[in-house]
């Protein structure tokens, strides 16, 4: 094959005429060029004609080419089209470049434009910028944008947690349980990096436990439930959020136990469980002290018995000694049969007498 391509070359740097095979080979390839590139406009005014006619039609034109580079950085032509349409109409012009850098980032590109359409109808000061970025921040912006416009109404506490009521105690011990519902309007200047309803619920539900725990009574947060909405508006709660609080009204208010009551018996039942833990400490105290005293009196007893055996002793060594004669052992033992005639006489006069 080289050596027909240099053949070829030095034949046309010789200037001889071509083949008329050659120039038959040329054409076709030729042919073949401008049928791959008519083939190529066909498919791309089959695929693109119709949003390009429908974009100048409607006055937002979009260049073909733009369509075709659109698909090429893999950004779908028909949601900018549609979104730039809808600005268009809306009197809000958006270049394509910003819907499409909004698209490649992730961006929900018809979001975006149906929030900031009602936006400039509720005549809420909102930007594309301002709006992308709420968007690429997990926000929902055309439901913060409703929400400017129509207030939505949070309940406390939230009934998909799993609690109906807002529980605190009252200083007379009673337990209220109450319910409330936060009329809040999104704010769209802090709805980026602002606190979200998890926030409002759980300050709304301090504030109403706060509110109760300080009343004197329970009947007095009964009696006036709007003094709880008083003093939780004053607390400011709305601060550092995405909302700003128009309203929190008290929906129900009812009365719970007796948790002071209660309190008092499991404290009382406790005190009974530490004084009899401490009356048994005190009687084992005792019998342990008894035992002691009655180990004691055995222990003097025997020595009792063992002074009484030195006695015999100290008679014997008396008598060796000439200090004790007979008859004064004789008289000793007539006093001891006469103390003990005395002691059993004693005794059994007792005895009668019982």
């Amino acid at each position: 094959m080289h050596e027909r391509m240099i053949a070829y070359a030095v034949s046309r740097a010789a200037g001889t005429a071509q083949s008329p095979a050659d120039n038959n080979q040329m054409w076709i390839w030729i042919g073949l060029g401008i049928g791959f590139v008519a083939l190529m406009i066909v498919i791309a005014l089959a695929r693109y004609f119709g949003l390009w006619l429908r974009a100048y039609l409607s006055g937002a034109h979009v260049g073909l080419l733009n369509l075709i580079g659109m698909s090429l950085r893999r950004v779908s032509p028909s949601v900018i089209v549609d979104s730039r349409i809808m600005l268009t109409k809306a009197g809000i012009p958006i270049e394509t470049d910003l819907l499409e850098t909004h698209f490649l980032a992730q961006g929900h590109v018809g979001r975006v434009c149906q929030a900031l359409i009602a936006a400039n109808k509720a005549n809420i000061p909102l930007n594309f910028q301002r709006a992308a970025a709420i968007d690429l921040a997990g926000r929902d912006v055309l439901d913060a944008v409703r929400t400017s416009v129509n207030p939505k109404v949070i309940d406390c506490p939230d009934p998909a947690k799993g609690r109906q009521t807002i529980d605190a105690v009252a200083k007379d011990g009673i337990q209220v349980k109450a319910k409330a519902r936060v009329t809040v309007r999104a704010n769209i200047e802090r709805l980026v990096g602002g606190a979200t309803e998890e926030t409002i619920i759980a300050r709304v539900g301090e504030g109403i436990v706060t509110t109760i725990g300080s009343a004197d009574s329970y009947k007095a947060v009964l009696e006036n439930p709007d003094a709880i909405s008083r003093r939780v508006l004053e607390k400011g709660l709305d601060a550092g959020t995405a909302f700003e609080i128009l309203s929190i009204d008290i929906a129900d208010v009812d009365v719970g136990e007796n948790v002071g009551a209660k309190l008092q018996a499991d404290q009382a039942e406790a005190d009974k469980r530490r004084f009899q833990a401490e009356a048994e400490k005190r009687r084992a105290a005792a019998q342990a002290r008894e035992q002691e005293m009655l180990a004691l009196i055995q222990e003097n007893r025997a020595k009792v018995v063992l002074a009484e055996a030195e006695i015999p002793q100290a008679i014997a060594q008396a008598f060796r000694a000439g200090n004790f004669g007979i008859m004064d052992y004789y008289r000793l033992r007539n006093i001891q049969a006469d103390t003990d005639m005395r002691k059993n006489i004693g005794g059994q006069d007792k005895r009668t007498e019982t």
